[in-house]
């Protein structure tokens, strides 16, 4: 009977260790302290969806440029004190779902105050606005720590829209260690949202022959409107599909970093098979997102869990 006792509790503690992941994170972090957060998250992310759809893709950016400059520690959604922050920056113009972190937080505040951090409300909206939208569900581990800097020239850190397939691949694969496969998942995040104009002028104003010229032409007319004009990335701009891949196979992706993974030997076949097989589309991306989630996380010693999102304690 003890040897069985004994089996078994080193069976929880090795079940325990696999959920844990790097800093302490881990599965159910707040079953204790804060039982209901992903249910408030859920409802609020809802909510706010059936209001406007094109928050989905918001949510989903936010978390994205959160974590790819300084971690993901919710320092974009720092105020400038003596300066710029990050949201300052232009290649932050495109980023929303401010307003719904902010109800998010005050609501978690009132039932478990100082508990759970911005940069974990960041990352679960995110999934959920993926799931609203019609894409794969994934679990979060959580027990992320809040930043306590934010500066505009980190942003700087953020891929741009005019990137190759092989800048792609260092910034993604060798600097962050995503795989290629998960790279191309990533990408097809555009499947929901718009993109801004101003980042696509590099191909009108060069008439871009890897663009189909019908396409392209569309693109010139939409956007004569002026540069804060918006381009849906695919016909389904607020559902989370595989039409992205789709549109790249017809020459009608929108930015220079989207069409490239098909004008690419190193990712056209990854392409090809997300086109023809969502489920493999939605399985990488799930393990993409996952390995964002973790990107340099602060230690314990190193962030706090800000009481008000928009700055520090």
């Amino acid at each position: 009977m003890e040897a069985k006792r004994i089996a078994s509790l080193f069976l929880l503690l090795l079940i325990g260790m696999q959920m844990r992941g790097s800093n302490a994170l881990s599965m159910n972090y707040y079953g204790m302290n804060c039982p209901f957060v992903e249910m408030i998250v859920r409802n609020v992310v809802n909510q706010a969806l059936q209001k406007d759809p094109t928050l989905a893709a918001g949510l989903l950016r936010l978390h994205f440029h959160d974590c790819f400059v300084q971690g993901c520690d919710a320092s974009i959604l720092l105020d400038a004190t003596d300066g710029t922050s990050e949201k300052d920056s232009p290649a932050n113009g495109s980023v929303r779902g401010y307003e719904v972190i902010d109800q998010i937080k005050q609501l978690l505040e009132a039932r478990c105050p100082g508990t759970v951090s911005c940069a974990d409300v960041v990352a679960l909206a995110a999934r959920d606005a993926v799931f609203w939208a019609g894409g794969p569900y994934y679990g979060i581990m959580t027990g992320r720590r809040d930043g306590t800097r934010s500066r505009i020239e980190d942003t700087r850190a953020l891929p741009p829209p005019t990137l190759n397939t092989t800048d792609l691949i260092d910034v993604f694969v060798n600097k962050r260690g995503f795989s290629v496969p998960e790279l191309v998942a990533l990408s097809g995040g555009h499947t929901i949202g718009s993109a801004r104009c101003q980042s696509l002028k590099n191909r009108l104003d060069n008439a871009d022959p890897t663009a189909e010229p019908n396409f392209l032409q569309a693109l010139s007319r939409t956007c004569s409107a002026g540069d804060k004009t918006t381009v849906p990335f695919d016909r389904t701009s607020t559902t989370f599909d595989n039409n992205y891949f789709r549109a790249l196979q017809n020459s009608q992706g929108v930015l220079t970093s989207d069409q490239t993974l098909y004008n690419s030997p190193q990712t056209r076949m990854i392409v090809d098979a997300y086109a023809m097989n969502q489920a493999m589309f939605f399985y990488n991306f799930q393990q993409g997102m996952l390995k964002m989630g973790q990107l340099d996380l602060k230690e314990g010693n190193q962030g706090e869990i800000r009481l008000n999102c928009h700055k520090v304690n």
